[in-house]
């Protein structure tokens, strides 16, 4: 088991690593709209899961992943009337590549953000 850590994606916030490789799979923790510097990105859900995209390629790639090997996602949402422009952001990122997907809404996350995703991918 090998955990993982990027200076391009905000630093953990709690009692846990970014992201975890056990054999070929990275397991990554959930990535909210925040700057490598800690900085929350304020905005609607489109803004906000475009810097959560950002979040994920960083510790992707730190793991020796990539979206394109990418196999699961789970997406936490704030409000499930931003379904639709979640999703038009969401196939931004992954085009054709469509990996399996569950989408819930939530009461609450961090820092009372809109949008937290978490991926499982294949390390290359």
């Amino acid at each position: 088991m090998k955990a993982i850590h990027t200076n391009e994606a905000p630093a953990a916030i709690g009692p846990y690593s970014q992201g975890i490789i056990v054999n070929n799979m990275f397991y990554s923790s959930g990535q909210i709209p925040l700057t490598p510097a800690g900085v929350l990105v304020t905005g609607d859900i489109e803004a906000q899961t475009h810097q959560v995209f950002a979040n994920l390629k960083a510790v992707l790639a730190e793991a020796g992943a990539s979206l394109e090997t990418v196999i699961k996602t789970t997406v936490f949402i704030k409000d499930m009337n931003d379904f639709a422009k979640l999703n038009d952001v969401y196939a931004e990122y992954f085009g054709e590549h469509k990996p399996a997907r569950s989408c819930v809404e939530v009461a609450r996350l961090p820092k009372d953000v809109l949008v937290e995703i978490e991926v499982i991918a294949l390390v290359k």
